[in-house]
């Protein structure tokens, strides 16, 4: 049995899914959730699975070894899973998960990537740039926003007069259909 520890600091749509995808599983569960908004969504996503959930809005708490050994000792985590998570993954945790720490993008990347590409700004800027398909990218995390190796990418296409919220949904739908089973491969 794996464990699971989903990083997430807004409303946590995409962590419910992945808490819901391995609640009953043999193969993984998610064990914590990490939150740097101790007003987001997702602590309340979270309780209702009886998830327990770690806030903490202190960036350096996350590059902490009280921090890390949490994860490794007292929750056994094997693989991290980003949700939504907007600050940089600390060189220590790196190092400390070697390829066992995985993000969700909502655009194709290298496109569309980088510190501050999140949510609508994400799409907001692939409309405003014709572009004619977008998409998600799930890839491996490294010391830099969006820079890490790609795992999979799926893309669809714009349709002409497409909105910021219309777009933002197809992409949430793609993201709920597609991460879960994405990180199911990952751990098998």
């Amino acid at each position: 049995m794996k464990n699971i520890a989903i990083f997430a600091s807004g409303s946590g749509t995409n962590a419910e899914e992945i808490i819901k995808k391995f609640q009953n599983s043999t193969k993984a569960k998610v064990v914590l959730v990490v939150c740097n908004n101790p007003n987001a969504k997702v602590i309340e996503r979270a309780s209702n699975y009886k998830v327990p959930v770690f806030i903490s809005k202190d960036k350096t708490t996350y590059s902490s070894d009280v921090f890390l050994q949490m994860l490794m000792v007292a929750f056994r985590v094997d693989l991290i899973v980003l949700a939504g998570y907007l600050w940089l993954i600390p060189e220590i945790l790196v190092k400390a998960f070697p390829k066992k720490i995985i993000n969700l993008h909502p655009a194709l990347l290298p496109d569309y990537g980088g510190k501050g590409m999140y949510g609508d700004k994400v799409h907001e800027a692939v409309l405003k740039n014709k572009e004619r398909e977008t998409g998600i990218t799930i890839h491996y995390v490294n010391e830099n926003y969006d820079e890490g190796n790609i795992i999979y990418q799926e893309s669809f296409v714009i349709e002409p007069l497409e909105t910021t919220l219309g777009l933002a949904n197809k992409i949430h739908k793609l993201e709920h259909a597609i991460y879960p089973t994405v990180i199911e491969q990952l751990i098998s």
